[in-house]
């Protein structure tokens, strides 16, 4: 039986490429910044996700649950086996969605609701979907960014929790532009994890507070030229 006191709250990531935001968690937890959680499941749509291989080697447990044919139970079905599969791994407190490609039903929103995010490349509730970067530069704003959000019921909608915002430069790419957000992901991401695990985070209704006192602040080093690199 584990013993409550010693143990460490359980992270669940589901990821469907390369695992960077995973990544990211994993190293946080490494160096103590992240010091009341783990990575106990790592859970992908793709059996050749590098996401899983980068789960294992940090001794977390590591699935591939496969999409369901709809003639077999669809969606719905796929969803009730990733909920098996972080069941099964045990003692799961936050579910964490970090570069997951499927829009998830409320069947699963509900199942984890309050202690399910979503991180997003984009300052939200500006430019939703599957290109932030890309859309930020083409409707020509001046900064972007990214957002840590709860997971409700519409995709990239639900409650704020921190955002940290880069200046898109003249002759910026989305490549170039979306590299530099990303490496804020890297900041963002781990830190709302640590927030949560620390249970410093409220929700009352759209807004969510932050209290004082985290030591995420001065332990790491800032992005260059990021606006609220921490998260704000």
């Amino acid at each position: 039986m584990r013993d409550p006191v010693v143990d460490k709250k359980g992270i669940a990531v589901l990821a469907s490429g390369r695992g960077s935001d995973l990544q990211s968690i994993l190293d946080a937890v490494s160096s103590g910044l992240i010091a009341t959680g783990e990575v106990r499941i790592v859970v992908s749509d793709r059996p050749d996700a590098p996401a899983l291989d980068r789960g294992r080697r940090h001794g977390a447990e590591a699935v591939h649950v496969a999409p369901v044919a709809k003639a077999e139970g669809g969606r719905a079905q796929n969803e009730r086996d990733v909920m098996a599969a972080i069941d099964a791994a045990g003692g799961v407190d936050l579910v964490v969605l970090a570069g997951y490609m499927r829009l998830l039903s409320p069947l699963f929103v509900d199942a984890y609701h309050d202690r399910l995010i979503n991180i997003h490349p984009a300052l939200l509730p500006a430019f939703k979907g599957v290109d932030g970067p890309g859309d930020a530069l083409r409707y020509g704003v001046k900064v972007a960014g990214c957002t840590t959000h709860f997971v409700d019921h519409e995709m990239d909608a639900g409650p704020v929790i921190l955002q940290g915002a880069v200046l898109v430069h003249p002759d910026d790419d989305r490549d170039a532009l979306a590299a530099r957000i990303l490496a804020l992901e890297h900041q963002i991401l781990p830190r709302t994890v640590d927030l949560f695990l620390q249970d410093r985070l409220t929700r009352d209704g759209r807004l969510v507070r932050v209290a004082d006192g985290d030591t995420w602040h001065g332990r790491v080093d800032p992005v260059p030229e990021a606006l609220y690199p921490y998260g704000f």
